[in-house]
């Protein structure tokens, strides 16, 4: 049976990119999208979760907006990676057809994880607000969690500051929430994402499809590649999110290694770190599978397919 997932993102090119694999995938059964503060204000990732929809066809699967700041500490967002509107690149004209669901996310993701058997995984490609904040209200559906698959952290350098990545760091109070729920995590950090970068000849892999989802594709990894090039020198942009539901589709594609992680959420200069004992130095219970290696084609070859699913 396809696993039953609720995706919550901040779209954000490569959120974008994780809805379109998801929803493309017969693996997977994608129950709900759920938007949160990040990569952009909630008003813009919200729109933008609408806009991909629209333009992929996806009329089937609720959007509801959550949580618009981090549960302490001031917002941040990533304009300088994702332009002003967390979606640059592509064009879009008038309204999105795909309606927003009147639900708060937290309240969706509540209810259908009360209703539900344990068989829902979460899969989070933004900060992490959302999915603590429904952990403290309604803690009754921490067994309900069949397992966390998550993009953020680190276990060397951040991507931020010096010490932490981006999702992390934008709401470090909400991470250590999650990464203490006891919920089963694996952790898809920018060690593991670094290796999914979208180099000129993957971006030709989209164009060559000849079609809509192929060439909107194109539209966002080139403003996608023309930030990360100003900004890190990459000579792609890493796909960061859809490597968290590639594990969902066949966790045989990442390996992955149990370690003790930790959330720093007191320190002037590591503020917002995933501190990850992977050589076991602490002697303390392994609480997540950290992600180390991608088998870089297949990812490619999924994501390609995924996009070429939705035709011409």
């Amino acid at each position: 049976m396809p696993q039953k997932i609720i995706l919550d993102v901040d779209p954000g090119h490569d959120d974008a990119m994780a809805i379109l694999l998801a929803n493309a995938s017969p693996e997977i059964d994608l129950l709900a999208i759920t938007t949160v503060a990040g990569n952009q204000t909630l008003p813009k990732t919200t729109l933008n979760a609408r806009r991909v929809c629209s333009r992929a066809g996806i009329h089937d699967v609720p959007i509801a907006a959550g949580c618009d700041r981090p549960l302490v500490r001031e917002q941040r967002v990533a304009a300088n990676i994702h332009g002003e509107s967390g979606l640059e690149g592509p064009t879009f004209s008038g309204e999105p057809d795909v309606p927003l669901d009147p639900r708060h996310a937290v309240d969706l993701i509540v209810e259908l994880l009360m209703a539900s058997d344990g068989d829902i995984m979460l899969v989070p490609t933004g900060p992490l607000t959302n999915i603590g904040m429904a952990m403290r209200r309604e803690p009754r559906i921490l067994p309900k969690i069949r397992h966390i698959s998550l993009m953020g952290g680190a276990w060397g350098f951040g991507n931020q500051t010096p010490s932490a990545e981006f999702n992390i760091l934008v709401d470090p109070e909400a991470a250590r929430i999650v990464f203490e729920s006891g919920v089963p995590l694996t952790m898809c950090g920018l060690e593991l994402t670094h290796q999914a970068k979208a180099t000129p000849d993957i971006i030709q892999r989209f164009a060559d499809l000849h079609t809509p989802l192929g060439d909107f594709a194109v539209e966002m990894l080139q403003f996608f590649a023309s930030t990360y090039r100003r900004m890190h020198g990459f000579d792609g942009p890493p796909l960061h999110d859809p490597t968290a539901v590639a594990w969902v589709i066949d966790p045989t594609m990442v390996e992955t290694q149990p370690a003790h992680v930790d959330i720093e959420t007191h320190a002037e200069f590591s503020y917002g770190r995933t501190v990850v004992d992977l050589h076991d130095v602490l002697g303390l219970p392994k609480n997540v599978q950290v992600a180390t290696k991608l088998d870089v084609p297949r990812f490619w070859d999924l994501m390609v397919g995924a996009i070429a699913s939705y035709g011409a």
